[in-house]
């Protein structure tokens, strides 16, 4: 569109220019300034593409033009301003447009300098100069051209590095956005894998050890039942309350779930399980036929609630382990030892070893210790049994649950 309103524009102006006879009796023909509109403003449909060879056509165009006297500047002037401001906002190898600016800027101001030169050393103007001194009209029109040239050349430098230095802000600015974008989508899809992590290990966590603690119980039942209703049935009412907290911390947790940053029911109680849990989870150990000692050693101090909830399901998930692997007769002892900076858990089984193969359970103890900032130790003891040790610092920043 730009061409062919350049070229329209040449048209008329030649017309015009023609009829106005602007260079008299050297003027050019007509048909000269047609194919020189046509040469003016065809370039011009693929300036962007090709900047720096356009701009070496319109300007030679020019000069041409001049030259041969074709009736016809003022379309050409806009066409080598257009041209030179292309070079200088599209060209991506910056030292070809500045080379080739500074070469078409040059030429003409060496031809500039050429032509009036020949007007003043012509006799006419010697003359003029001779009557009227330095401040003859001829001079103030030489620097009035010299002047309006430096502000024409200069501006379309000065335009075409500003066009091109917004356009480079531009796309960056948009890479940036882009980059955001995808920062953000990759931090949404972490945070919903993190999320899928946690409940799956507070699922594993809540069940696994109720599921164990029903599946040992049930089976002592069974075993007793001939021979001792009585124990049998007690054994069943310790299944049936063991379903019944089960359930009531499956409620518990899918309520967090669901309104997460509210405070729980005070009529169902905390949704979240803490040390002063872990005698509790001594006893149902040892109903469920392994028995368990609790010890606390040393002076009790204050725990993040992040940091016990992790500590009561890493017993939680040793002791579940215990019953289903130690093997009759088989002893636990759970240690909580308060020391000046850390807090370590501890327990122990005397039963025989674990399967080779880690499951889930030690994957999720491994990641609560690191989610309390602390380290973990599990594996089978020299004399026998299985060990599980971790510890926590009791001060200080905790690492983000994970």
């Amino acid at each position: 569109m730009l061409a062919v309103a350049v070229f329209l524009g040449a048209l008329l102006s030649a017309v015009l220019s023609s009829i106005s006879g602007l260079y008299g009796d050297e003027q050019g023909e007509m048909a000269l300034a047609v194919v020189y509109a046509v040469v003016l403003a065809v370039p011009l449909a693929v300036r962007r593409r090709w900047p720096a060879i356009v701009a070496v056509v319109v300007s030679v165009a020019y000069f041409a033009a001049v030259t041969l006297r074709i009736p016809e500047l003022y379309a050409g002037n806009i066409a080598v301003f257009i041209a030179l401001f292309t070079v200088g906002a599209w060209s991506g190898n910056r030292r070809r447009a500045t080379l080739v600016r500074i070469a078409i800027i040059a030429g003409m101001f060496v031809w500039l300098a050429v032509v009036t030169f020949q007007d003043v050393t012509s006799p006419a103007t010697e003359e003029a100069l001779a009557e009227a001194g330095s401040l003859s009209p001829f001079v103030a029109f030489t620097l009035l051209t010299v002047l309006v040239n430096v502000l024409y050349f200069g501006g379309a430098y000065y335009f075409g590095e500003r066009a091109y230095a917004q356009m480079r802000e531009r796309r960056e600015l948009e890479e940036r956005t882009r980059e955001l974008e995808q920062e953000r989508e990759v931090t949404a899809a972490q945070a919903v894998a993190l999320d899928r992590v946690r409940i799956a290990r507070e699922l594993h966590d809540v069940v696994a050890h109720h599921v164990s603690l029903m599946g040992v119980q049930a089976g002592a039942a069974r075993a007793v039942m001939g021979r001792d209703p009585e124990e049998a049935r007690r054994i069943l009412e310790a299944v049936e309350d063991a379903a019944r907290e089960s359930l009531g911390e499956l409620r518990q947790l899918l309520a967090t779930l669901r309104t997460p940053g509210t405070d729980p029911d005070p009529e169902t109680g905390p949704t979240t399980r803490g040390l002063a849990g872990l005698p509790a989870l001594v006893e149902e150990t040892t109903a469920a036929g392994v028995h368990a000692t609790f010890t606390v050693i040393g002076e009790q101090a204050e725990v993040p609630d992040l940091v016990q909830l992790n500590l009561y399901r890493i017993a939680q998930e040793a002791l579940t382990n215990a019953r289903r692997h130690a093997g009759p007769d088989a002893t636990a002892d759970v240690r909580l030892r308060y020391g000046a900076e850390t807090l370590e858990l501890e327990i122990v089984d005397t039963g025989r070893g674990r399967p080779g193969q880690p499951g889930l359970g030690q994957v999720g103890m491994r990641e609560r210790a690191a989610a309390s900032g602390g380290t973990i130790e599990m594996g089978p003891r020299a004399r026998g049994g299985y060990l599980v040790r971790v510890s926590v610092p009791l001060s200080g920043r905790v690492g983000a649950d994970v």
